[in-house]
């Protein structure tokens, strides 16, 4: 994938979405998540502290009923419990004197904290806190506690183990995490994706429509109200404009239609006055002039009116056999005095017999107005090529020049009627030899396109069916 589409898909909507489902669903799962392993964390050292109590309240009865050397045993005896979990014990006095305590030397280093000492003589039943032990990379938790009088026991447990299980859990759980972000950017892909597939359906519309295919219609699948809403509103606006285009062509088409007796009439006054013997000078002049923009106008209306009968499929199919080599053979041969008069160099490719199946006539109109068209936007010195090339089930007529080009803002309207690029304002015609050129491409099944550069030429495409064999055995 290129950078530029890259790029384009970071600014969709539907990526935009996909990004604030994954992100609140992500903060959502560490707020939830979080919030748990601060649960589990409280829940271990609850864990620990009530086994703290525990052997204080044990010291306690043990100080209270067997005395001083009990407490000692006992102390003595945990201190043989496996390493990481046994318990120190320290007693001391309010004052802050050692009593006794475990014989564990890792643990010496635990100090003895003088503010505990002060609540724990102030009424404080107990207190614990956490600390840091330098031979253990685990904190250890500490309880102090009264167990007699002039007695405060120092009761100490590493939460090795209990921190163990957090940090397992911790990682379980960004583990978890980034799988369920990784399924939550994909579940928010795709209902992004089918939230926005109507909006998509209506955007490849336009894009059709833009390009001139002006019968297209949306269809949404979306249960969505809003883009139901959107999709009829933009069907219904589609329909109001087809149904103005129509009027519009029909109202041009009727005007030429009745312009076309006027015209006529005043051809044949200015060919009657041409022929008398008083016209002479100005008078023959002004005449032959009068029929001359006669013709073209005349010319003009004959090419509208067999516009609106291709697009109306009003023209009688009497198709047949045809070989375009033999086509733009013709064509190139009655094109050459007039290509030659602009100091164009024409040239005919022919690569064999390419038939296909149509209107003999109109596919030579269809040749003809593209050499026209080339050879009228060819400066001198300039070349036209004709060709024709078979590609699969089709045939492609290429007539390609090396003129001045078309801006790439014109491509899309080349064939549109009365159309004109700037660069053709000073070339005589109407506008409308393209037009009839994909009207009679399209009228035979085929279309016809453009490929070109400002300054380098341009090339037309039209392509039409091949010919098969049971066509031509139907018309035999």
């Amino acid at each position: 994938m290129s950078s530029r589409k890259r790029f384009s898909l970071f600014r969709t909507l539907a990526f935009q979405m996909t990004c604030w489902y994954c992100l609140v669903f992500t903060v959502s799962s560490l707020v939830v998540f979080w919030g748990f392993y601060r649960f589990v964390q409280t829940t271990l050292r609850d864990k620990i502290d009530k086994e703290l109590l525990e052997e204080a309240t044990e010291l306690t009865s043990l100080l209270a009923m067997e005395g001083p050397d009990a407490v000692l045993l006992h102390i003595r005896d945990n201190a043989q419990l496996a390493i990481g979990e046994q318990l120190f014990v320290r007693v001391l006095t309010p004052g802050g004197a050692e009593i006794t305590a475990s014989e564990v030397p890792a643990w010496k280093e635990i100090e003895i904290n003088g503010d505990a000492l002060r609540r724990i003589t102030s009424g404080a039943s107990h207190v614990f806190e956490t600390r840091a032990l330098s031979s253990s990379p685990y904190g250890i938790r500490v309880l102090y506690g009264v167990i007699g009088p002039e007695r405060i026991v120092q009761i100490a447990k590493a939460m090795a183990g209990d921190k163990r299980v957090g940090d397992v859990f911790r990682q379980r759980l960004l583990t978890l995490i980034s799988a369920l972000t990784l399924l939550g950017a994909l579940i928010g892909w795709l209902m992004a994706h089918r939230a926005l597939s109507g909006i998509e359906a209506v955007s490849r519309a336009a894009e059709e429509i833009s390009m001139g295919a002006t019968d297209q219609q949306v269809v949404v699948r979306s249960s969505s109200s809003e883009i139901k809403r959107l999709a009829s509103t933009f069907n219904h606006m589609m329909e109001r404009i087809r149904s103005l285009i129509c009027e519009m062509r029909q109202m041009t088409d009727n005007v030429a239609h009745d312009l076309k007796g006027p015209i006529t009439r005043m051809r044949v006054v200015a060919e009657m006055t041409l022929g008398k013997d008083h016209c002479t000078g100005e008078c023959a002049s002004l005449a032959a002039d009068t029929i001359e923009e006669c013709d073209r106008l005349l010319h003009m209306i004959d090419t509208m009116l067999t516009l609106a009968e291709l697009e109306a499929g009003a023209v009688r199919a009497d198709f047949e056999e045809v070989d375009l080599d033999v086509v733009i053979a013709d064509a190139c041969d009655l094109f050459q005095p007039f290509a030659e008069d602009r100091g164009v160099d024409l040239r005919c490719v022919s690569n064999g017999a390419n038939t296909v199946l149509g209107d003999l006539q109109q596919l030579q109109r269809l040749v003809a107005n593209l050499l026209d068209n080339a050879i009228k936007h060819v400066s001198e010195h300039g070349t036209v090529t004709a060709s024709v090339e078979a590609s699969g089930r089709t045939l492609s007529v290429i007539v390609s020049d090396t003129g001045s080009g078309i801006a790439p803002d014109d491509i899309p309207r080349v064939f549109d009627r009365f159309y004109r690029c700037d660069t053709s304002r000073s070339v005589a015609g109407f506008g409308l030899g393209l037009s009839l050129v994909r009207a009679i491409a399209r009228f035979h099944g085929g279309d016809a396109s453009v490929t070109s550069a400002l300054g380098k030429g341009s090339t037309f495409v039209v392509t039409l069916p091949l010919a098969s064999a049971d066509s031509r055995g139907s018309t035999t």
